[in-house]
């Protein structure tokens, strides 16, 4: 039995989704051929990274990449504006795919292996990456997959509901990406002074994102208000590309450059999408949480904290599921409101925002004493036709961030 692992994406935010199941499987030794496949050197540099010495002890490595002329003409066209390469690398390497008896994938265009290649031997499973509110999370692609792996029943009943996915497809096995955390937090000298703390982590998408509309508003707030720390970790892909196109609501920006002023700003620190702006190094560290429709407020509330939402679009969010998360703290709709709404949620966070935070961490992640991975890794092995080890149910050992 051969079992991927694909990682296809420019940047390496989706690797702690699902090879942390990877590993599990290795360690409960199964039997199984485990192989992780990685599409640029920066994916496969994280996978070494996280892979806890597993990466090529019992768990294989292989690089894909694009095989036909055609493709690299293509990918170097469009690159700068569309993600050509992660579309075409599926074609490239059919036979690769068509050798793995499942694929374990965290995002959704591995499906055209099977509506446009015709794979339909391959069980695709879906690790989804996050457990956020977006629409996009829970459009009727989720159905075409084999099995759904999720974080809590909050996820669950949406696709049940709004995707048709059958209830027999999914599995709730907690947040994998969890069982990574270091058991120390450690901590940014720049930020280590006692000045509150404040992550801004506006997304990528146009149609929803604040930065477009309000992003250098509320740096410049902060370079005015200096009795603040503000850590500026947007989504990894909002400056990846000279242009950002979303395929949900067709829409074409650019996030821009970050001027001068705000790279000397002494309480403020910029990180545009290293590594550290995806192994919840920030969403610790912060002391209040400032964002839009991001799922990692919901990581920022493994340790519920004051948060406030940048309502730009000025969308009626009330009562819609798809900004579910803005019930943990103020919404305010420009960033003239954002001293006062800090101040609110931190004054109102004990007995008006923690109750609401505790609630909708419970609604989206099922925790328990059994690591997330074991319990994803579990279910992979019984799609496969296999019986967990009892001796496998340990904890694996942490990575450090």
């Amino acid at each position: 039995m051969r079992i991927g692992f694909l990682f296809n994406h420019d940047q390496v935010h989706q690797v702690a989704h699902s090879l942390p199941i990877a590993l599990a499987l290795a360690r409960a030794e199964l039997g199984l051929e485990i192989v992780v496949a990685t599409t640029n050197r920066r994916l496969t540099a994280e996978v070494v990274r996280l892979g806890a010495g597993l990466i090529g002890h019992g768990v294989d490595l292989v690089e894909l990449d694009l095989t036909r002329r055609a493709s690299r003409v293509l990918a170097a066209t469009a690159e700068a504006v569309l993600p050509a390469t992660k579309l075409l690398v599926y074609g490239d390497n059919l036979d690769f795919f068509r050798s793995l008896d499942i694929l374990v994938v965290a995002e959704k265009t591995s499906l055209i292996l099977k509506t446009r290649y015709g794979l339909n031997h391959l069980k695709i499973i879906h690790t989804r990456h996050g457990a956020g509110d977006r629409a996009i999370g829970f459009d009727k692609a989720s159905a075409g997959f084999d099995h759904v792996l999720v974080s809590g029943r909050k996820v669950r009943d949406r696709l049940v509901v709004e995707t048709g996915v059958d209830p027999e497809k999914i599995s709730v096995v907690g947040y994998p990406k969890f069982d990574l955390l270091p058991r120390k937090r450690a901590t940014h000298p720049l930020i280590d002074d006692g000045r509150p703390v404040v992550l801004y982590n506006p997304h990528v998408s146009p149609h929803l994102s604040s930065w477009y509309e309000a992003g250098r508003q509320v740096l410049d707030w902060f370079v005015e208000h200096d009795d603040h720390h503000l850590i500026f970790a947007p989504h990894v892909m909002l400056f990846e590309r000279p242009f950002v196109v979303t395929i949900d609501k067709l829409r074409l920006d650019r996030a821009g450059r970050i001027e001068e002023r705000y790279l000397r700003a002494p309480n403020i620190h910029i990180d545009l999408g290293s590594r550290a702006s995806t192994t919840m190094a920030y969403t610790q560290r912060a002391d209040i949480y400032l964002g839009d429709v991001s799922s990692q407020v919901y990581e920022f509330l493994l340790k519920p904290r004051p948060c406030v939402f940048l309502n730009s679009h000025r969308h009626a969010w009330q009562g819609d599921p798809n900004y579910g998360h803005w019930r943990a703290g103020p919404v305010i709709e420009t960033p003239d409101q954002l001293g006062a709404a800090l101040v609110s949620a931190r004054i109102e966070h004990e007995a008006r925002w923690r109750p609401a935070q505790q609630a909708m961490f419970a609604e989206s992640f099922d925790l328990t004493e059994e690591p997330s991975a074991v319990r994803a890794a579990r279910v992979v092995a019984r799609i496969a036709g296999l019986n967990w080890p009892v001796a496998a149910l340990a904890e694996p050992e942490r990575a450090h961030g």
